[in-house]
């Protein structure tokens, strides 16, 4: 994506649909002027930035089209550092279309998604880590997600990463002068600061690849699989987790064919459920179809929940299969549900149904049905499933959680040229070798800081935007 930035855009910056209120935003040179001329209520020509202003949008016929309040930021107080007017309309479907129509055909041009962030980033208001912040938390699904992405857009993240790259530069600098003054055998870098400094930015960047992994599941949520024999009240259990009826309950085995899924958030994190086709041999192709899907999600799945029916127990099968899972190179996190408890003795031996989920020998007993209506029969399970991330978050700082594949990839490679740089001044190389080390690794950062980009990157990087943001 291109952006003229001699030209005006405008876009509704608030969701579509029934609602209080919309905004529409204008951003550019004639911003306040594109909406002065369909304004009236006040001069906004003379407006003094960050004052705000009731009157009425009024279309090319005079005729008022909505009652609006009309907030000014002037150039380079906005955050696009452009002129920017902010309309605030009524909500709904007609009045939001009506005054952005009415912006457009005063000069103004429809904007392309990301175009103000992109502005704000072109124009010095953020770096493109921050930007890229922004889209993280517009896509935010769980709310730890949504605090490391507003901290990144706090910038801290981008202070760490831009320290460590001022000071590369300097050094970078002092040793490319040393080339200029071969002949004269001239030092101008301090190769013990240099040696510290490579130190330091192995450290860093190795704290911030650790965190990577955490990311990635903040971001996209821990995929949770529920699997067992049929009837062992694996459905019951997704919609007693996710507290509604997401997939079909039958006493008919084999039910479920296909895989459903469904989200909830606990303790801030993301967790998708994924029920599947009950595992067992069967001749029914389309079940026998559903087995193997089971069996492949299984082997993708972050968590394996396992529910068998305490009615059956756990026959030989089953058992041999959680072994081979716990066995497996990669094995997944396994959580033993012992269900229907309220179908037999509970695990104490009092001869009483059970009304809550206790755990006995790391079998997490309760009954499915019964947590429908007992939510907090299911606090042992969300516990355990809690407790599946909890290290994982109590080891990262999240101002420095790196949740983009993008920034993962570029200090992988900075990296490996920092080790190379460590490698080279220990060998003793010629300053002119190391250099290239250094510069490698100053290209890496500044790609993640926005330094150094081109368009096909912002392109792909603000077209995962809405319009209007």
């Amino acid at each position: 994506m291109t952006t003229a930035t001699t030209d005006t855009i405008a876009a509704q910056a608030t969701a579509r649909g029934r609602a209080a209120l919309a905004i529409i935003r204008t951003s550019g040179p004639d911003a306040i002027s594109v909406v002065d001329q369909c304004f009236r209520g006040a001069d906004l020509a003379e407006a003094e930035s960050h004052t705000a202003h009731v009157g009425y949008i009024v279309d090319a016929d005079g005729e008022d089209v909505d009652q609006v309040v009309v907030t000014i930021f002037r150039a380079p107080r906005s955050a696009t550092g452009e002129n920017v007017a902010e309309v605030s309309c009524h909500g709904g479907d007609l009045a939001p279309k009506l005054v952005l129509q009415t912006l457009l055909a005063h000069g103004a041009r429809m904007a392309e998604p990301g175009e103000f962030t992109q502005r704000g980033f072109l124009n010095g208001k953020l770096d493109l880590a921050q930007a890229e912040a922004v889209a993280d938390l517009i896509h935010a699904s769980s709310t730890r997600a949504h605090q490391v992405s507003l901290q990144h857009l706090q910038g801290r993240y981008s202070e760490q990463l831009n320290e460590l790259r001022e000071e590369l530069l300097d050094l970078c600098g002092l040793m490319e002068l040393e080339i200029d003054f071969t002949e004269e055998d001239v030092e101008f870098a301090d190769r013990e600061r240099l040696e510290e400094l490579l130190g330091r930015a192995a450290s860093l960047l190795d704290t911030l690849l650790a965190t990577a992994d955490t990311g990635e599941t903040l971001k996209d949520g821990v995929r949770v699989v529920i699997g067992g024999r049929p009837n062992a009240g694996k459905s019951t259990l997704l919609n007693a987790l996710v507290g509604r009826d997401r997939a079909i309950v039958s006493a008919t085995p084999g039910t479920t064919r296909d895989e459903i899924e469904a989200e909830v958030e606990i303790d801030g994190v993301l967790f998708r459920f994924v029920d599947t086709a009950g595992l067992r041999d069967t001749t029914d192709q389309i079940e026998a179809e559903g087995v193997r899907r089971a069996e492949r999600s299984i082997e993708q799945a972050d968590v394996l929940i396992y529910v068998y029916d305490l009615q059956e127990g756990l026959d030989a099968e089953e058992q041999a299969f959680l072994r081979d899972v716990a066995d497996e190179s990669h094995a997944v996190e396994t959580i033993v549900v012992g269900n229907k408890v309220d179908l037999v003795e509970t695990p104490s031996g009092d001869g009483q149904p059970a009304r809550a989920a206790e755990v006995v020998d790391d079998v997490l007993y309760l009954s499915a049905d019964a947590a429908r209506r007992d939510v907090d029969a299911l606090e042992p399970l969300r516990d355990r499933l809690a407790e599946t991330v909890a290290d994982q978050l109590s080891r990262a700082d999240a101002s420095l959680i790196v949740t983009n594949q993008r920034h993962r990839s570029h200090l992988q490679s900075a990296r490996e040229a920092i080790q190379n740089a460590r490698n080279a001044l220990d060998a003793g190389v010629s300053g002119d070798l190391l250099t290239l080390d250094l510069r490698q690794a100053l290209h890496e950062l500044g790609s993640i800081l926005g330094t150094i980009t081109n368009e096909d990157v912002l392109g792909q990087i603000f077209s995962r935007f809405c319009i209007g943001k």
